[in-house]
């Protein structure tokens, strides 16, 4: 039988990161693609979450997360970006920053309401904008090179943002540092947001996931650091990426009460609670903050070590400020292949030369294309040997 089904995704395709990690599995390319890292979490955090579970923290958390850590969250956020957010009724704990950023459009966004995101654009943000009824209105970086650094960078193009802007934008999402580019936002770029919007009903998700990892000399700017933006945002940080635990699915949303309140009456009913025990250990780990403002040197040596052995090769290196993704770019690559798609690109490149990657175009709305594609160095240092070692084969072909 033949059922009738509503399309409330407009189309049919399975995510970019589930086909490209099928293919390097199958094809046993090393996996440079999915962002996660290949490396174990600190042992303390893990013998954390074991002594909890051993105490019996294994039934329902509370709502909106354990205390403990909202109260963590809330010193974290306020030593670090002067915002005093309440524990009790502005910070919610959340099963990872996809189901936040999810739960806040759907609880803001009505039918025929516009969201303007700035590509390109996380995958997920298009779908949860669909399931909420809104329309998605994309602006695109604009590509030029650094003044200072000679190599290619995706700028934001802040003339595009405010003639997108309308009467019936609802929303606008951010992203800094930027997956998948790399690019982090500016004190001024923050200012350039508030001052487009600050006359308008419209709100903020800030998506900061990856808030520790910015490389000198480059710094990092929350929404939440500017007051009259933060009181109109909902800001989202992940544990899972800051401490090598994606498959945990932990991250949290700071906001001001009345956004709170509306976030959490949808929170409660797609996922009510977080992971309890890990909730606790998380608590107990972040009460030390080098645990995270360490990152950033952690992942600045993983960089420059695979930046370097990217040099050796064909590809041209794009300007690279924050997260653990490298964009490249294959166009002027002098083999058959450059004229390639890049998800075509990625599939040969994974077949072929057995290093797995992420087409760019598949963080547009409409496909755009430039050539240019995503290693992610989240990863051992023999396993960015091994890849290298995979990619100097390039040289064989050119």
């Amino acid at each position: 039988m033949a059922f009738n089904l509503p399309q409330k995704i407009p189309n049919d395709e399975t995510t970019v990161f589930t086909v490209m990690t099928r293919l390097a599995s199958e094809n046993k390319a090393i996996n440079l693609g999915q962002g996660f890292p290949d490396f174990a979490c600190p042992t303390q955090l893990a013998e954390l979450v074991t002594h909890y579970i051993s105490k019996g923290f294994n039934q329902y958390a509370p709502m909106n997360g354990v205390k403990e850590l909202r109260e963590q969250i809330s010193q974290k956020i306020r030593a670090l970006y002067g915002r005093e957010y309440c524990p009790d009724k502005e910070i919610t704990i959340t099963a990872g920053a996809t189901q936040a950023i999810f739960t806040a459009i759907l609880s803001c966004v009505e039918r025929d309401d516009e969201v303007l995101i700035i590509e390109p654009a996380f995958d997920s943000y298009l779908p949860a904008i669909y399931l909420a009824g809104g329309t998605p209105v994309p602006v695109q970086m604009k590509l030029q090179h650094d003044t200072k650094t000679k190599q290619l960078t995706y700028a934001l193009p802040w003339n595009e943002i405010n003639a997108s802007i309308t009467d019936k934008t609802r929303l606008i999402i951010i992203n800094s540092p930027h997956n998948p580019t790399g690019t982090v936002w500016t004190q001024q770029d923050i200012e350039n947001l508030y001052n487009a919007i600050k006359n308008r009903n419209i709100l903020v998700i800030s998506d900061e996931v990856y808030e520790h990892m910015v490389f000198k000399p480059y710094h990092f700017f929350s929404a939440a650091s500017h007051r009259e933006l933060a009181d109109r945002s909902f800001v989202i940080s992940s544990f899972g990426k800051t401490f090598h635990v994606t498959g945990w699915k932990i991250a949290y949303v700071a906001a001001p009460q009345a956004l709170t309140k509306i976030f959490q009456k949808v929170h409660q009913y797609n996922v009510f609670s977080v992971n309890h025990p890990i909730q606790y250990a998380i608590a107990d780990y972040l009460s030390d903050p080098h645990h995270y403002l360490k990152l950033s040197d952690f992942y600045q040596e993983k960089r420059d070590f695979f930046q370097a052995g990217l040099q050796q090769t064909p590809f041209q290196l794009l300007k690279q400020e924050g997260t653990y993704f490298q964009c490249v770019s294959y166009k002027d690559l002098n083999i058959p292949q450059s004229q390639l798609s890049e998800f075509d690109f990625c599939t040969w490149l994974t077949k072929e030369i057995g290093v797995n990657a992420i087409p760019l175009s598949s963080f547009y709305l409409n496909r755009h294309e430039n050539g240019h594609i995503r290693f992610c160095f989240a990863k051992q240092k023999s396993t960015l040997e091994n890849a290298l070692e995979r990619l100097f084969k390039l040289n064989e072909k050119v």
